[in-house]
């Protein structure tokens, strides 16, 4: 497969799971479906890193929209086009790194949740056992269904974002050797 191709099959790759990143981080914003958590407050601390919208989202989307365009034939299709798709993709890296980081401290963590009277984080500093086993995660009251809900978000952006690096990664070794070889692109007759 010529380099072109690769990064064009790489750009396809990345928008999903950008898209992903961006609505995983945005639903985190509203457990149980209702903006009231926001408006008071009531929201784990990751989510307000916006490791989805802002590193899966934002920084992965922008070099995928440049690797695109570096893989067609009439736009950026030349060495010089694939040395900045190395320096992009190496954005889309860090983006994704944020993301991953993010989304394992919100799973370490643990949510936001009332536990009796009091709003707390009730699983920080534990040994993280809630994640396996679900007689804890009726220790919160409120938001319902709080912990599986972030369990679930936060593992989706945790999956997206290692999706994310490794496209990214590969892009970076792609673009250079679009930027040593060339783009494979048709010359025509010699």
């Amino acid at each position: 497969m010529c380099t072109g191709k690769c990064s064009r099959c790489i750009a396809v790759a990345l928008y999903p799971l950008a898209l992903i990143s961006i609505i995983c981080n945005i639903v985190l914003f509203f457990p149980d479906g209702d903006v009231k958590y926001a408006k008071d407050g009531h929201i784990t601390e990751e989510v307000k890193y916006m490791g989805g919208l802002i590193g899966g989202g934002l920084m992965v989307m922008l070099p995928a929209l440049y690797i695109h365009l570096t893989g067609k034939e009439t736009c950026c299709g030349n060495r010089c086009g694939m040395f900045l798709s190395i320096a992009f993709a190496a954005v889309g890296v860090a983006g994704a790194l944020y993301s991953f980081i993010v989304a394992v401290l919100g799973l370490q963590n643990g949510p936001l949740c009332k536990v009796i009277l009091v709003w707390t984080t009730p699983f920080k500093n534990n040994d993280h056992k809630y994640l396996t086993d679900d007689t804890w995660w009726g220790t919160c009251t409120e938001p319902k269904n709080i912990v599986q809900f972030n369990i679930g978000l936060f593992a989706t952006l945790l999956a997206t974002s290692s999706l994310q690096v490794i496209l990214c990664a590969i892009q970076m070794i792609n673009g250079l050797f679009g930027c040593l070889c060339g783009t494979c692109q048709n010359k025509g007759p010699l």
